[in-house]
C-alpha cells in the first residue's frame, strides 16, 4: 500500500505521536458536558442490558444518542472496568491509526507521482497527523471525536481507490465483483461512522456529487447507479439493527438520533435557536446563551452589540430575557416570541442572516486556536493587553492559532496546485458540504470540523512531493 521510502518514517512518527497523546492524557485530561451521558448509556447497556437513562428511578430506553460511542465505551469497560484513563489510552491508539490512514490518503492522492515522491508525501502526511495537537487533544477526553474522525478518514481512504475514482475502468466480471465489494465496504464504514456521529453521511453527499458530475453523461451511467446502490446498501447494514431496536423499544423507526439529542416529547426552544442564528457566530456565546437553557440565568450584559439593530430591539430582547429569567425557563409562548423576533431580523436583513452569519460561523470554526480542551483563555485581542495580562496564555494561544493557519495554508496551496486531481476534488467538496451544514446548527463548535483534518493534512502533504511533480502542475 505504501511506497518503500515511507516505512522508515512509520515507527518514529507513531512513537512521537504516542508520546504527544500520552502527555496530553497525563497533563490535560478533560471531561465534557456530554461525557456523562455517553458513560451512563454505556454502563446501563453493559450492566443492565438497557440502552437508556434513569428517569424517576426507572431505567428507560432512549434514542437521544447514537449507540456507536457508548458501545465503544462498553467494550472497554468490559475488559478494563469503567475508568476514563483506559478509554483515553485506547483512543490514543485509535487516533494513531487515523494518522496512518491519512498517510494512505496522501499516497493515493499521489498515485501518478514517482515512488520517491509518493513516499515523501505519505511520510509528510503521517508526521503532520501524528503531531497535530488539535486531534490528539481529543484522545484525552471521552467524546465521539476520535472515533468519528477515524471512520470518516477510513471511508475517504476507501473512496479514493480506483474502484471509486475510475468506475469507467471496471470492465471484466472479476473487476466488477472486486469493485462491488469496495463500494459496499465504503458504505458500511460510513454506516458505522453514522452510529457514532449522525452527520457522517455528509461524506456520501460529496461522493455522490463527484461521481454524478464525472459519469452521468458517459457510458458508465449503469455502473454509476450500481455504485450508488451498493454504497447505500452498505450504509443501511449497520443502521438497520438500530432502527429495528427503536421500532421495538420506542415504537418508531428511527435511523438517526434526534437533531437536538432530545427525549421524545420534549418541548424544544427552536424559536430561541432561530433568533441566535441571526447573530451568533462565536463559540463562546454558546456558553453564555444556548447552553444556559433551560434553567440557567441569561444576562443581558452578555449580549453583544451586533445582536440587536436598534435601542428598541435591545429593549425588546431585554424584556424577553427578563421573562425567561423570572419563570425561570423557556415556555412555548416565550419561544414563539423569540421566533417572531428571528423572523423580523431575517426579513430586515436576509443577506446578513443567510449569507454573512454562516460565513462568519465558518471562519470562526476554521480559524481558531483550538485550545478548548486546554487551560488557556484563547484571548488574543487586543494583543498588548492580552500579553501583559498573561504572557504564557497569549503565547500558547498565538502559537496554536498560527499552527492552525499553517495547516490550512498547506492544504489550500496544495489543493490549488493539484486542483485537477479527482481525489482532492472529493476532499474539498466534502469539506465545503460539511462546513455549510455545520453553520446551520444551533451552535458553532470548532471541534466538528476536526473530522476533516486528517484528509486536509493528507492534501497538504502533497506539497512535499518532488520538485519535478510540482513544476508539472504550475
Amino acid at each position: 500500500m505504501f511506497p518503500k521510502p515511507f516505512y522508515k518514517h512509520l515507527l518514529p512518527a507513531l512513537l512521537a505521536g504516542l508520546l504527544l497523546r500520552l502527555f496530553l492524557i497525563w497533563r490535560f485530561p478533560f471531561y465534557s458536558g456530554d461525557t456523562p451521558y455517553y458513560e451512563e448509556l454505556a454502563r446501563n447497556w453493559l450492566y443492565h442490558g438497557v440502552y437508556g437513562f434513569y428517569s424517576h428511578g426507572q431505567l428507560l430506553p432512549s434514542d437521544a444518542r447514537m449507540p456507536g460511542y457508548p458501545a465503544f465505551l462498553a467494550i472497554i469497560y468490559f475488559w478494563a472496568g469503567p475508568g476514563r484513563k483506559a478509554v483515553m489510552l485506547v483512543q490514543a491508539f485509535v487516533d494513531l491509526g487515523t494518522g496512518v490512514l491519512a498517510a494512505g490518503i496522501a499516497a493515493r492522492l499521489a498515485a501518478s507521482m514517482s515512488e520517491a515522491s509518493r513516499g515523501r508525501v505519505a511520510a509528510a502526511a503521517l508526521w503532520l497527523a501524528a503531531l497535530c495537537p488539535f486531534a490528539a487533544n481529543y484522545a484525552a477526553v471521552p467524546l465521539t471525536e476520535v472515533l468519528a474522525i477515524f471512520f470518516t478518514t477510513l471511508a475517504i481512504f476507501i473512496f479514493l481507490s480506483p474502484a471509486f475514482l475510475r468506475i469507467d475502468l471496471v470492465q471484466s466480471e472479476s473487476d466488477f465483483r472486486r469493485a462491488a465489494r469496495s463500494w459496499l465496504l465504503g458504505g458500511l464504514v460510513i454506516g458505522l461512522g453514522t452510529l457514532v456521529r449522525p452527520e457522517t453521511p455528509l461524506l456520501l453527499v460529496a461522493v455522490f456529487l463527484v461521481l454524478v458530475l464525472r459519469y452521468y453523461r458517459s457510458e458508465s451511467r449503469r455502473k454509476l447507479v450500481l455504485t450508488i446502490l451498493s454504497i447505500v446498501a452498505g450504509l443501511l447494514l449497520p443502521l438497520a439493527p438500530w432502527a429495528a431496536r427503536n421500532a421495538v423499544s420506542l415504537g418508531r423507526v428511527q435511523f438517526l438520533a434526534p437533531r437536538y439529542a432530545e427525549t421524545y416529547g420534549d418541548v424544544l426552544p427552536t424559536g430561541f435557536y432561530a433568533w441566535t442564528k441571526t447573530w451568533m457566530y462565536r463559540f463562546r456565546d454558546a456558553y453564555l446563551f444556548t447552553w444556559k437553557l433551560p434553567s440557567q440565568q441569561i444576562e443581558l450584559k452578555d449580549l453583544p452589540a451586533y445582536a440587536t439593530d436598534s435601542p428598541e430591539e435591545r429593549a425588546q430582547v431585554a424584556s424577553l430575557l427578563d421573562r425567561y429569567n423570572r419563570i425561570p425557563g423557556m415556555t412555548r409562548a416565550l419561544d414563539l416570541d423569540f421566533a417572531k423576533l428571528a423572523c423580523e431580523r431575517s426579513r430586515r436583513h436576509p443577506i446578513r442572516t443567510y449569507l454573512w452569519i454562516p460565513i462568519e460561523r465558518a471562519a470562526a470554526m476554521w480559524f481558531t486556536p483550538r485550545i478548548t480542551l486546554l487551560p488557556y483563555s484563547g484571548r488574543l485581542w487586543p494583543p498588548a493587553e492580552s500579553w501583559r495580562g498573561n504572557p504564557i496564555d497569549f503565547e500558547v494561544t498565538l502559537g496554536f492559532a498560527l499552527l492552525n493557519i499553517l495547516y490550512l495554508g498547506l492544504a489550500i496551496a496544495s489543493a490549488w496546485l493539484w486542483r485537477g486531481n479527482p481525489g482532492i476534488l472529493l476532499i474539498v467538496t466534502f469539506i465545503l458540504i460539511r462546513t455549510t451544514f455545520l453553520t446551520q446548527l444551533q451552535t458553532c463548535e470548532p471541534r466538528y470540523v476536526l473530522v476533516c483534518f486528517p484528509a486536509l493534512l493528507a492534501v497538504g502533504g502533497q506539497l512535499f512531493a518532488g520538485r519535478r511533480e510540482q513544476l508539472e502542475h504550475l
